[in-house]
C-alpha cells in the first residue's frame, strides 16, 4: 500500500507498508520476519515513480545505510528530494530512521 502527497516541486512524502504476507518475508527471517532492504528500494522507486508519474530509470545506488528494521504490517514513511540526477530518500517508522540513502536516476525525469 502506497499513499502521498507534494510538499514542493522538488520533495515529496508517501508512506507505506509490506503486507505481513509478503511472498518475500518467509525466508527473511524465519519466526522473526524483517522488510528486507530490497523491498524498501522498491517503495523507493514506486513512490518516486507515482510522483514523477512515469517511470523511474535508476543508473545506480550511490548510498544506501539500512539503520533499523521495519517489521510486516508497520507504516513507514518516505521522504524523497529529486536534485539533478540524485533522488535521496528517507524512510522512517514512527519518528525512527529505517533507512536513508541516494539513487543516481535519469535527469529525464525532472519537469
Amino acid at each position: 500500500m502506497l499513499s502521498g502527497h507534494m510538499r514542493t516541486p522538488r520533495d515529496h512524502r508517501s508512506e507505506f507498508r509490506i503486507a505481513p504476507d509478503h511472498p518475500a518475508l518467509p525466508g527473511h527471517f524465519p519466526g522473526h520476519p524483517v522488510v528486507p532492504g530490497v523491498l524498501l528500494l522498491d517503495g523507493v522507486i514506486e513512490a518516486a515513480t507515482r510522483w514523477l508519474g512515469a517511470p523511474l530509470r535508476v543508473r545506480g545506488l550511490r548510498q544506501a545505510k539500512f539503520i533499523a528494521p521495519l517489521l510486516p504490517g508497520e507504516v513507514a514513511s518516505i521522504d524523497l528530494e529529486l536534485a539533478g540526477d540524485s533522488l535521496d530518500f528517507v524512510i522512517q517508522r514512527d519518528g525512527t530512521t529505517v533507512a536513508k540513502g541516494c539513487l543516481l536516476v535519469d535527469p529525464a525525469v525532472e519537469s
